[in-house]
């Protein structure tokens, strides 16, 4: 579920596995690539994992053909747990928002449903992505 603008998703490994209004799935089967020096997932993929699922429970666009952005203005993380191996899956939530801005809550968990790491951020819709129905992909 990736589309041309997804390169960063390609590069990393992430895949959408459920988008809807107000709710992102992102998984990442973890690969010797995404270890740290301890052999343990990286903190920064977690980041990544939150920051996407967290952006992505805010921009979900109801016209096929049409598309919606934002950028992260603020993104906090909490680290719980370590994984070394299988799939772990990032779940955010969109919070509230207002004319411009959306917040959302984001968890990891791993196969086992321990939570690894979650947070909360801020992200501001880019023009022509306010609303449901986003603007023409350009």
């Amino acid at each position: 579920m990736t589309d041309k603008h997804d390169d960063f998703s390609v590069l990393t490994g992430l895949k959408r596995v459920e988008w809807r209004e107000g709710l992102a799935r992102v998984a990442l089967d973890i690969e010797p690539k995404h270890l740290n020096r301890g052999g343990v997932l990286h903190g920064g993929v977690l980041l990544t994992l939150l920051d996407e699922a967290g952006a992505l429970s805010g921009v979900w666009c109801s016209v096929a053909g049409n598309r919606r952005s934002s950028v992260t203005v603020d993104l906090n993380c909490h680290f719980t747990a370590q994984s070394r191996i299988g799939r772990v899956v990032a779940t955010g939530t969109l919070v509230s928002h207002g004319r411009s801005l959306y917040f959302a809550r984001s968890e990891v968990v791993d196969e086992a449903g321990r939570v690894l790491a979650f947070g909360s951020s801020t992200h501001k819709w880019r023009r022509g992505s306010e609303t449901l129905e986003g603007s023409p992909l350009g």
